[in-house]
């Protein structure tokens, strides 16, 4: 039995029942990928439901605002997937008639569509015999037949796609693209892959050598970057605090943030104190009081924040504050988000500060 009649017999059996499998809808299959790009299914999953309840066709998505899509996207990381969502959703209203390219290269012209998001959409929704290869279906291949190539290598990327297209099933495309990368997550795991029960193990050259453990191959390591932060939450007689839209490019462009000092180590109450008035302007500042009792530390994939959250009272009112009850409207990273719900919502904390 070849390897791909192996891969849809077990996906036939294992699948699991999700939403975006019950459907060719290209605008559903185009959410789920976006949406399921560096996300385990498990979370990314109310978030779909989420987005096909507010949104149900492309064109409400296309006309809802940029500030909605993004509070929707809280949580999810990595927002310029749901800048770019947002983007493509105006695109295919007002350039195609609602209607999504039905093939690989035209798909590629969309904006956040890259190779592999190109070829599940052309290949699940419309049929096209398009290899996919993520993450899973990396692994699958590089264990099954061997593969040394490190996978984030120009070589390896574009070996990787010729060999996903000389193994795939291209009269059952649809079912054995999502089957390949259902058995990667389920079965072939990073971890503890089931190689007794795996239907493919007679055939496995990992399995075979003893490589599983370190198959496949990454070259470049992501340098990560130390960063200091010092969110400042000012707050006036009126109860109300400063809160900022991030404007420009990089992390978190067009969420809502705190002021706040970036230093290249930690900083001490008494220097933080000296930069707090330049941050926030011509106010008195009675006192700063750390609110956070432990050192938070944030991980991105690049970068590793260490961040403390100040309370700044100031003594009068702040021309541009806004009301603190209203700060869980605004779309924010979730560093931010879970500290208003930890200490603005379910915490005596600030009061006691």
């Amino acid at each position: 039995m070849s390897f791909s009649r192996k891969i849809l017999d077990w996906y036939e059996e294992h699948k699991r029942p999700l939403p975006w499998r019950q459907t060719s809808d290209p605008y559903k299959i185009w959410l789920s990928e976006i949406l399921l790009q560096q996300t385990r299914v498990a979370q990314g999953l109310p978030y779909y439901e989420k987005f096909i309840t507010h949104f149900p066709t492309v064109y409400d998505l296309a006309r809802a605002d940029e500030e909605t899509v993004l509070k929707l996207w809280q949580g999810l990381g990595y927002y310029s997937r749901a800048r770019n969502l947002h983007a493509t959703a105006r695109t295919i209203a007002e350039d195609y008639e609602g209607r999504f390219p039905d093939n690989h290269r035209d798909l590629m012209r969309l904006k956040g569509i890259g190779d592999y998001t190109a070829s599940a959409i052309a290949s699940i929704s419309f049929g096209r015999p398009e290899p996919v290869v993520d993450g899973n279906v990396y692994r699958v291949l590089a264990r099954y037949f061997g593969v040394e190539l490190a996978i984030d290598s120009p070589k390896g990327v574009k070996y990787f796609k010729e060999l996903a297209r000389e193994v795939m099933d291209m009269e059952h495309i649809r079912d054995y693209n999502q089957g390949l990368m259902e058995f990667g997550a389920l079965h072939c795991k990073p971890k503890n892959p089931e190689c007794e029960t795996c239907p493919l193990n007679n055939s496995c050259h990992a399995l075979q050598k003893g490589q599983v453990s370190t198959l496949p191959v990454k070259g470049n390591k992501t340098r990560v970057r130390e960063r200091f932060l010092n969110y400042l939450f000012v707050r006036d007689p009126l109860n109300r605090t400063l809160f900022r839209k991030r404007e420009g490019r990089g992390i978190w462009q067009n969420l809502y943030e705190f002021p706040f000092v970036e230093a290249d180590r930690e900083i001490e109450k008494a220097a933080l104190q000296k930069e707090v008035a330049i941050s926030i302007g011509d106010f008195r500042v009675k006192d700063l009081v750390r609110i956070n009792n432990n050192k938070i530390i944030h991980k991105l994939s690049h970068q590793h924040l260490h961040v403390n959250f100040w309370m700044v009272p100031v003594d009068r009112e702040l021309p541009e504050g806004i009301p603190v009850g209203s700060l869980k409207e605004y779309p924010v990273p979730v560093l931010i988000a879970d500290f208003i719900e930890k200490y603005l919502v379910n915490s005596n904390a600030l009061e006691n500060a």
